[in-house]
């Protein structure tokens, strides 16, 4: 899911993150694997959003996925692994 500008300072609002630039190399190598996304980086490791919900509700949001998990304890090297639905749900907006 790609955010828009708006979108991701919501999102950095709720939680610790740093959001990719898309013009950073690695953004081009991580589309081809996990296809177009608004990528962050977190204690946890790399993460994106995918739309949450029955599309019923007002609030637009969105679950965290994480991608992949540090190597080791100093956030150094990223080991990449299968998508993994986590229990947080960021709020992105109301839908009109």
């Amino acid at each position: 899911m790609k955010l828009t500008s708006t979108q991701i300072e919501l999102t950095l609002g709720q939680f610790d993150a740093e959001a990719i630039p898309e013009d950073h190399p690695m953004v081009s190598q991580l589309n081809e694997v996990f296809g177009e996304h608004t990528y962050f980086l977190t204690s946890d490791g790399l993460i994106i959003l995918e739309p949450a919900g029955s599309g019923r509700s007002r609030v637009h949001s969105a679950k965290v996925v994480n991608l992949g998990g540090w190597s080791d304890a100093a956030p150094s090297a990223l080991e990449l692994h299968e998508p993994e639905t986590t229990d947080v749900v960021v709020k992105l907006g109301f839908l009109h």
